[in-house]
């Protein structure tokens, strides 16, 4: 269900593409499975206070003619003058039947199609505990590993929080932390905002976890005077990059490489592509290269109208999106949950126990 406090990059060499590389490559080491992938719900670092709560990423093992047939038998289901046909036009009411088509086992994705979901919430108040409690808390040598700790007190936090410090309190909390984290804030108005919530006295997990992270300022301070010196460097806060790292560990499980042909996406810079290249490469990533089984062998982006691959994957990333969302919200649809349950990544990152108990792939559910 979490997995945030992991290294969220993996150890995939990611490398800028040029449009047009075949469908199917070959390297000396066999075949590399190329991946149709496309996001919902992005708004770069900005996890709390935006217009929506979950992220989706979606990828997708078509090929081009059979993505095409897919967007043709949706154009002809669905009958709309639209020119470009987009996620929430299978969400509508009226076309309930077509979006029960794509997604059921006798649909055109079913067994070629991943979703990887992140509470975006969930996902901040991991980064909290990863970039400011968990040096603190590690140095106190609990006897638990680093990565066990710092997740046990995301779950923690994220579920005691608001009823803790109620609900005006712990949003003022969490927001001040992501603009803080965008270099939006200054670290003296987040600590300000944990002081006020350590004087409120909460008890429990809650209260240790908000007196460590009193005394991580040092390292906050670290961490914002690096951002500013480099505002390009990959985005702490931003999902897609660990999604799509989750989409090469998923595609790549039996070894095979995987290459990405990705939507465009503002995120997705050569700048930011050539840094994950040579953060993967740097001694201090051989932890890493066990940690995942996946190996990117290419990354390259399209217009999203242009390949109907990756329109295929916009559909099914906005569709779980609003299906995840309203099931998080408590507002979920049964019958849409349970189609979309065996798509989903059960590395997602997700600290609801409610809403996983329906979202999450139960064992042998994966397509």
């Amino acid at each position: 269900m979490y997995s945030g406090t992991a290294h969220p990059w993996g150890n995939q060499a990611v490398t800028g593409g040029r449009r047009g590389l075949m469908q199917t490559e070959f390297s000396s080491t066999g075949h590399i499975l190329e991946i149709a992938c496309d996001e919902s719900g992005s708004e770069g670092g900005k996890l709390i206070g935006g217009n929506t709560d979950v992220f989706a990423h979606a990828g997708v093992r078509l090929s081009t003619e059979s993505a095409a047939e897919c967007i043709r038998e949706t154009r002809d289901r669905i009958r709309s003058p639209a020119t470009e046909y987009k996620a929430n036009h299978l969400l509508r009411e009226k076309h309930r039947p077509v979006l029960e088509w794509l997604l059921g086992p006798s649909g055109p994705i079913y067994g070629n199609a991943h979703v990887h979901l992140i509470d975006k919430t969930f996902f901040a108040v991991g980064k909290v505990v990863d970039l400011l409690v968990g040096e603190v808390a590690h140095a106190a040598d609990t006897g638990l590993c680093r990565d066990r700790q710092a997740e046990a007190m995301a779950v923690t936090l994220y579920r005691q929080g608001r009823r803790a410090f109620g609900s005006e309190q712990w949003n003022a909390f969490l927001e001040s932390f992501n603009d803080l984290m965008r270099a939006k804030t200054s670290a003296d108005s987040f600590f300000r905002t944990v002081d006020a919530l350590s004087l409120a006295g909460a008890g429990g997990g809650v209260g240790e976890i908000m007196e460590l992270l009193r005394r991580a300022r040092p390292h906050a301070d670290s961490f914002r005077a690096r951002l500013l010196d480099d505002p390009k460097m990959i985005p702490t806060l931003d999902p897609l990059i660990p999604a799509i790292v989750r989409a090469v560990v998923h595609w790549g499980a039996g070894g095979t490489p995987v290459s990405i042909v990705h939507d465009e996406h503002n995120a997705l810079t050569e700048k930011r592509i050539a840094q994950l290249k040579e953060m993967f490469g740097a001694p201090h990533a051989a932890d890493l290269r066990q940690a995942s089984p996946g190996r990117l062998a290419g990354l390259r982006l399209v217009d999203s109208r242009s390949d109907p691959r990756v329109q295929v994957a916009d559909f099914l990333a906005g569709v779980a999106r609003k299906i995840a969302s309203d099931e998080l919200n408590d507002r979920g649809d049964a019958d849409l949950v349970a189609l979309l349950r065996p798509y989903v990544d059960p590395s997602s990152i997700w600290g609801d126990d409610r809403s996983w108990a329906l979202l999450g792939p139960s064992p042998g559910t994966q397509p």
